[in-house]
């Protein structure tokens, strides 16, 4: 296909669903409108792609990216270590980046989740404040935008092939006026990281404050470490007061994976009452969390089961990709599932659907899949089963957005063919 024209797709031929059956898929411009069996349906041949058989799913939503730090590793080249040299790594770096760096890593970050079959991101920008002297305020006003100014760029460059969502990361040290500055050039939500701050609470209450004002949703990183304060339940109970047709979620959350029972229960009520989205992170979770703990290392995830339990829509995402939070990651949602069955001991079902349908929910998006009625945000994949997808991750991928034909990626396999076995005389 061309990648600069995405292609409108009317029929998906041979189509098979996780369920075992064999389907043709009609779409009706973004919207999947019929599902029949296999060679009932009809379109024309240039709207129409035969599957052969692909396993059809509901395409994979970033709930948790980070696309201003995405790729920064090889230029930055961080020590290994934990949440704290991390985020000295990138304090240090940050001065150093200009808009169009910014946006040529990100852009290059968000194509390569599109090509594995991610159709919507929601990512987090650095508010890049610190501390400085009144006289300083016009230039450091400027560089907290720098971050926000790539990211809108970036997202309404790829606008016509995927949906990107924007949040404003306002870390303790950025005045409420560098967040409002950064919403006002159009960043979406509302977020920060509390638990860092001197006093988390009233952190919290401040990020907000500024949300009530602007009438936004929030996306806080919350409860990022294995012991220190919990701000969880906080931000629970005091979002039921914000407007209840925005979205509000908390990421990380690894706190909770820690708490004894009795206060575990409290924590998962008070998020469950607010129908507070959780979004689990394993693959940066698992690198930043345990440096402490050479033996015995704690996993580094939220309490996945407890709150799963408590009716809460859990999400998974992939966080950071190869800058100093996580030196590693593919930008596949397929890498989160695996990880989810091996650490959070979930089914490669539930797995795929906390990257798929509930990070869709948690961010406040239309229900897709090869449902009639909704989104045909769509990926196929040379599977036989969710299982299959998750163990193997395919290569061969096939990428529908709204309807349209997006990315795909085709797989040539080539292997030797072992000796004849040599006929005795």
């Amino acid at each position: 296909m061309d990648s600069s024209v995405p292609r409108p797709i009317a029929l998906l031929r041979s189509a098979l669903l996780p369920d075992g059956r064999s389907v043709d898929v009609a779409i009706d411009g973004a919207t999947v409108s019929t599902v029949a069996p296999a060679g009932t349906l009809a379109a024309p041949a240039e709207e129409t792609i035969d599957l052969g058989g692909r396993l059809l799913l509901t395409a994979p939503a970033e709930p948790h990216a980070h696309l201003d730090k995405a790729l920064s590793a090889d230029a930055i080249r961080p020590p290994l270590g934990d949440l704290g040299a991390a985020i000295a790594s990138w304090t240090a770096h940050a001065t150093t980046m200009t808009v169009e760096d910014i946006a040529d890593r990100a852009r290059t970050a968000a194509l390569t989740l599109l090509a594995a079959g991610t159709t919507a991101v929601r990512s987090h920008v650095d508010v890049l404040s610190g501390r400085h002297s009144a006289a300083d305020r016009p230039a450091i006003t400027e560089q907290a935008l720098r971050g926000a100014r790539a990211l809108v760029q970036v997202r309404d460059d790829l606008a016509g092939l995927m949906d990107i969502e924007l949040v404003a990361l306002a870390g303790p040290l950025a005045p409420d006026e560098h967040v409002e500055a950064v919403l006002d050039l159009g960043v979406d939500l509302v977020g920060g990281a509390p638990h860092l701050a001197e006093d988390p609470l009233a952190d919290v209450d401040r990020l907000l404050a500024i949300a009530r004002r602007r009438g936004i949703g929030v996306d806080l990183h919350a409860d990022e470490s294995l012991d220190g304060p919990v701000t969880l339940d906080h931000y629970a109970r005091a979002s039921r007061s914000l407007r209840r047709d925005r979205q509000y979620s908390a990421g990380h959350c690894v706190r909770l994976g820690t708490l004894g029972p009795e206060r575990l229960a409290e924590v998962v009520a008070d998020v469950a009452a607010a129908d507070l989205g959780v979004i689990t992170l394993p693959i940066t979770n698992l690198y930043l969390q345990g440096w402490q703990h050479p033996v015995a290392t704690p996993r580094g995830l939220t309490a996945i089961h407890a709150l799963l339990d408590a009716g809460v829509r859990v999400a998974a995402g992939a966080d950071n990709v190869r800058d100093p939070f996580n030196p590693v990651g593919r930008s596949d949602a397929f890498e989160t599932a695996s990880l989810l069955v091996s650490a959070g001991h979930v089914t490669p079902d539930q797995a795929y659907a906390m990257v798929s349908d509930t990070a869709r929910s948690v961010m406040g998006l239309p229900a897709a899949g090869p449902v009639p009625g909704r989104r045909a945000d769509l990926l196929a994949v040379a599977a036989t089963s969710v299982t299959d997808a998750v163990a193997n991750a395919p290569a061969d991928r096939i990428v529908l957005s709204r309807g349209r034909l997006v990315a795909r990626t085709e797989v040539r396999r080539i292997v030797a063919a072992p000796a004849a076995a040599a006929v005795p005389a």
